[in-house]
C-alpha cells in the first residue's frame, strides 16, 4: 500500500490530466460508443486557480502537451482562447485512439483563414473537411466554435460516431449513466471497466497480490472522479462495483491498506493520508481528499509526489 494516495492520484490524473465541464451537444455526438475514458478540460477554472496551475504543471504527460502544441499551430492560443478540452479514448479494431475536442473563443473563419495562407486544402471523409495541423494531426469544425483533432484514424472514427456509422457515447449505459452525477464540476472523468481494473491494481499495489485481486477486479464495472480548488483542494473518486457487498470489501481492504501506511508513513505520506477518507456506500467505493492550497502545493513538489508523476 506504498505511496496509495499519490499513486491514485497520479495514476487518475497523469492518464490525460485534465479541467472540465459539461459537454456540448457538438461534442457529445462525436463520442463513439466503446469508450474507455473521457476527460474534459475546463480552462476557465484552469487560469483562475494557481494550485491547478501548478498540478497541471507537474502531472501533464506528453500528450496534452502535443494537443495544446497543434492547436497553436492553427493560431489558437490554449491559455487565452480555449474555454473547453475534452479528451476522449475509445476502443477500435486497430486498439485504443485518443481524440481531443476544443472549445472557445474561436471560429473556422479565423482558424482557416491562417490555413489557407499557408496554402494548405482539406480532404474529404463524410461530408467533413479534415485539414492538417502539426504534430502529424487533423482537425475538422464540428460547429462554428467546436473543433475536433488528433492522428487522422482517431477523428474519422469520432465522425463515423458523428454521422452514425457507428454507435455513439448514448449507447452506452454504463458510461454515459455515469456522467450526469459528475459532469457540472470543474473538473471530472469516467473510466470504464478494464480502465477501473488496472487503476485499483496498479494502486493497491502488493495488496492487490494478497487479497486476490483478480477475483475482485471482474465485479469492478468502472469509475468517476471530481476534482475542484475551491476553499483549497477537493478530491472525490467513486469505484463502481457489482454490488454492496463488494464495495464493502474493496473499501474495507482500502482502509486496512491506509492505517498499516500510516504505522511507518514519513511526514508527508502521513499528510497525504490523514487528508483522504474511504467508504462505501451502496454499489459504489468512496474515496475523498481535501487539504488547504498549501498543503497541496508542499504535497506536489515533495519526493513522494515526484515519485510516482514522473
Amino acid at each position: 500500500m506504498k505511496r496509495f494516495f499519490a499513486i491514485l492520484l497520479v495514476t487518475m490524473l497523469a492518464a490525460s490530466a485534465a479541467w472540465a465541464g459539461a459537454l456540448g451537444s457538438s461534442a457529445r455526438t462525436a463520442i463513439p460508443g466503446d469508450l474507455q475514458q473521457l476527460i474534459s478540460v475546463d480552462y476557465r477554472a484552469l487560469r483562475n486557480s494557481p494550485t491547478a496551475q501548478a498540478l497541471k504543471a507537474q502531472v501533464l504527460p506528453q500528450n496534452v502537451k502535443e494537443f495544446e502544441s497543434s492547436l497553436r499551430t492553427v493560431g489558437i492560443d490554449p491559455d487565452k482562447q480555449l474555454s473547453q478540452l475534452t479528451f476522449v479514448s475509445y476502443r477500435s479494431k486497430q486498439g485504443v485512439k485518443t481524440a481531443g475536442i476544443a472549445q472557445g473563443d474561436f471560429t473556422p473563419k479565423t482558424v482557416l483563414r491562417k490555413l489557407r495562407l499557408k496554402k494548405i486544402k482539406p480532404t474529404q471523409y463524410n461530408n467533413s473537411d479534415l485539414y492538417p495541423m502539426g504534430e502529424g494531426m487533423t482537425m475538422s469544425f464540428l460547429d462554428d466554435s467546436t473543433l475536433l483533432f488528433g492522428n487522422a484514424s482517431a477523428v474519422k472514427g469520432a465522425l463515423d460516431a458523428r454521422d452514425g456509422v457507428v454507435p455513439t457515447l448514448d449507447s452506452n449505459s454504463d458510461m454515459s449513466g455515469m456522467i450526469p452525477a459528475v459532469e457540472s464540476e470543474p473538473v471530472w472523468s469516467i473510466l470504464d471497466a478494464a480502465g477501473t481494473q488496472n487503476m485499483m491494481h496498479s494502486a493497491l499495489g502488493q495488496a492487490a497480490q494478497v487479497a486476490d485481486y483478480n477475483t475482485i477486479k471482474k465485479r469492478l464495472t468502472g469509475s468517476r472522479y471530481i476534482m475542484n480548488f475551491n476553499n483549497g483542494v477537493n478530491f472525490d473518486l467513486d469505484v463502481m462495483t457489482s454490488d454492496s457487498v463488494m464495495a464493502a470489501t474493496l473499501a474495507s481492504l482500502v482502509k486496512a491498506g491506509v492505517l498499516y501506511k500510516k504505522l511507518s508513513a514519513s511526514p508527508t505520506e502521513k499528510l497525504a493520508l490523514d487528508s483522504m477518507s474511504v467508504d462505501s456506500d451502496s454499489s459504489a467505493v468512496k474515496l475523498h481528499f481535501r487539504t488547504d492550497d498549501n498543503k497541496f502545493q508542499s504535497l506536489l513538489h515533495s519526493d513522494l509526489f515526484a515519485s510516482v508523476s514522473h
